[in-house]
Parts: C-alpha cells; structure tokens; sequence
C-alpha cells in the first residue's frame, strides 16, 4: 500500500518557489531587498500614467470677450472707473433771450369792433391774439405792417421796433408781445437717462442739472424702469465748441449742492455711466451660469473616463500578485504617483496568514538590458523580522512586476497529507474487496 501511494507522488501537488538559475538563455538573479537593493529597484526609470486634462481643470470659463462666446455671453465685464475728473467751463451770467429764426411770438392787440367781455365782474376790451414765426431771414410777416426783422432782439427791443413800425403804418400802437414757443436755441441730453431729448433754452436760464432731471434723471442705459446707479461711477460730460468739460454726478448732485453750470446753443450733454450695476449684475449671474455649465461638462467628461475604466477600456500599468495572498490577480498601478510593494501586499486581503510564508516575498521584475534575453532580478523580502516590511513602503512597483508570496512549508505537508489521504482510502478499499 506504501508502494502503491508513494509512486502516485508523482502527481502531488508541487508548490512554485523562486530560485537561482543561470542557463543559455535565462538568468535569475536572487537580491535579498535590503535598503541598498531598495534604491537600486527604485533606480529604474518609470513614469506613471497621466490623468485625463479634464481631472487637472477647474469650473472656470474663459474671460467673457473671448472670440466664440458672443452668442452665449452677451454680457461684459465693467471696470469700475478709478475716479473722474471735473473740468467745467468758464462760469457766466445769464444773457437775455435774444429771439431766434423758428421762434413764435405772439401779438395782442385790441380787438377792431372794440368788444368789451367781463371776467370776474370786471369789464375788459377783447384783444385778438396772433401767432407770428420768425422766419429764415429773422423777420416776421404783420399785416398791414410787413416784414420786421426781431431775429437776434430782446424781447423788450423787438417790442420797440415793431412799436416803431405801427407808428409808421399809421397804426395804434397798442399791443403786447411774447414768446409763444422756443425753437431756435436747444441743447440735447443724452446717455444713461430715463428720457434722451432735446431741450429747449427759453427766458429761463437752464442749468446743467435742471436739464438732467427734465431728462428723467440719471438712470441706467441697461434698463429704461427705475434702477438704482452708483453716482460716484457717472461722469457728466458737456460739449461745447469743440472742448469736452467733465463733471462727477456725484459732484453735481451733492448734498451741498454743485456747481451751477450754465448751458447755452448747441451745448450736448451725455451722461456716462461708467459701471452701470445692471450691466456688471448681468455679467456676474452669466458667469455663475457659464460656471455651472463648464462644471456639468467636467464632469460628465470624468465620468465618461470612469465608465472607460470599469470597462478595461483604458490603458493601464499594471503589477501581478501571485502565490499564497488573499486575492491573486491584477493590481492597477495608479495615476501620477507611484505604487509601493506595501500597497500591493496589503490590498484586498494581503498575504494569507494560514498558508503564506512571511520569509519567502518575491517581487519578480523583467530586466531588459540583462546579460540574457530573459533575465529576472526576484528581490526577495524576509519579513519574519515585522519591521523589515518598512522596506515594502520603500519599494516603488514597475510595471509587469509580479509580486509573489511563497507557501509555508507546514501548507505544503498539509496538501500532500490532503492528497495522499484518498489515495490510502482507495487503497484499504481495495484491500477489503480481495479479502
């Protein structure tokens, strides 16, 4: 029964171990790992694969005035202005209205039937009243009178020659005049204000700000309702005869009172708003939008590159464990930084402590410019001593490494027991079928 057991030795099971071996064509190398033979592996040059671009970005968008992104961000930055400037023009008293070409006055005089009419109680003579426009050159056409040139008269001296013209005409010279409708002389105002328009300067004298507020007052040009405005960012600008003057609104519509500031024929005014809120609100809510859509777009991209991963279908660097560990298998090496033998040996489960020889770790790695074709440098760790395994947080992994932990001997003589013992149960049954 020994005889027959022992020859069926032959198909035991034979443990793999690591040893030296030189032959024509392959040479093994045995090097205890010790801190030396660490910085030697560790010599051998290798660098781990790159994370997709879109790992190392951010949720951040390109600047606004990019080319392309005209459609999608109609908004810009503002910059706020660092201060503004205040430049006027020289101060002056209000001139008399002079009487312009496409101005109307109007002529009162008594009435031709002499009609008397009451109002209030009291008896008053009916006048007729008649619109008269200056014309092109300056005069205004009065029947029975003719033409009386008034372009470029007060209203007091234009009252003294069309005096003087009825008294010529044989003419009571009893009448009144006034302006009915200012045409000739006008300034516009423009810009960040509820109302642009033209102006019109009369017998009143109009001032700067009195013409700002006729306008509606300053508002933003982003939103024609009601809107809040920082003054301190608007610069009122007039222009005269070819000279630009400045003003900060917050100046001119102080608490104390700003200049006074005299408009006259021709003068343009814009209000300029330099950072107006609607405008740099808007950019802002864009780019918090623009954010979470480069956001979104991130993500989906990691992922998509994630989902690849779990498919294998990314390349990858890769290190073998084998022998008596918990999981055998492959072991990603990660991306950008290196792997350690520590990481290997210890992931999932780590190295089986029935059946795993601590003495006898192997890590097995291809050397391509060996002596021979396949020549294989098995740097072995004795890690029967716990603090020699600080040498495995040393060890940097290579790429096709293949780490391998030996059987404990006790393990081999256990399978052989395991194996052998159906081959006894066979045989004693035997035994007792020819007895």
């Amino acid at each position: 029964m020994l005889s027959v057991a022992l020859t069926g030795c032959s198909f035991l099971y034979y443990s793999p171990g690591v040893q030296q071996e030189v032959t024509e064509t392959t040479e093994v190398n045995v090097v205890p790992l010790n801190a030396d033979a660490v910085a030697l592996a560790n010599a051998s040059p290798y660098t781990p694969r790159k994370l997709p671009a879109v790992f190392s970005q951010v949720a951040d968008v390109p600047n606004a005035n990019s080319p392309g992104l005209e459609s999608v961000a109609p908004y810009r930055q503002q910059q706020r202005p660092r201060s503004i400037s205040t430049r006027l023009p020289e101060p002056k008293t209000p001139p008399p209205y002079r009487i312009g070409v496409g101005d109307i006055v109007m002529l009162a005089t008594p009435d031709s039937q002499n009609v008397v009419y009451e109002i209030n109680g009291l008896l008053a003579a009916q006048s007729s009243r008649q619109g008269y426009t200056v014309q092109d050159d300056g005069a205004v056409a009065i029947p029975n009178v003719g033409r009386v040139v008034i372009s470029g008269m007060t209203l007091a001296e234009a009252q003294n020659e069309l005096f003087n013209k009825f008294v010529e005409s044989q003419i009571e010279p009893s009448f009144s005049l006034e302006i009915s409708e200012f045409r000739s002389q006008k300034i516009s105002v423009d810009g960040s204000v509820r109302q642009p328009m033209l102006e019109p300067i009369t017998l009143t004298p109009l001032y700067l700000d009195d013409a700002i507020t006729a306008a509606g007052g300053i508002a933003s040009s982003a939103n024609s309702g009601p809107a809040s405005i920082d003054l301190s960012t608007v610069a009122i600008k007039l222009y005269r005869g070819g000279e630009t003057y400045q003003i900060p609104a917050s100046t001119l519509f102080g608490k104390s009172g700003g200049p006074k500031v005299l408009l006259q024929d021709g003068d343009r005014v814009y209000v300029d708003d330099q950072y107006p809120l609607e405008l740099a609100g808007g950019y802002l809510d864009q780019q918090i939008k623009l954010t979470d859509f480069y956001r979104s777009s991130l993500e989906e991209e990691r992922s998509n590159f994630e989902a690849k991963m779990n498919l294998d279908a990314v390349d990858r660097d890769y290190v073998y464990r084998f022998g008596e560990v918990t999981k055998q298998g492959r072991f990603p090496l990660p991306f950008e930084r290196t792997a350690s033998l520590a990481d290997v040996l210890f992931d999932d489960g780590g190295i089986d402590r029935i059946t795993g020889d601590v003495r006898r770790i192997y890590v097995l790695r291809r050397e391509p410019y060996g002596p021979k074709p396949d020549t294989v440098t098995a740097y072995a760790l004795n890690a029967q001593n716990a603090p020699k395994l600080i040498l495995a947080t040393q060890f940097e992994m290579r790429p096709d490494d293949i780490v391998f932990v030996a059987t404990h001997p006790i393990s081999d003589w256990n399978r052989v027991i395991s194996q052998l013992l159906p081959s006894f149960t066979v045989v004693g049954t035997t035994d007792r079928l020819f007895n």
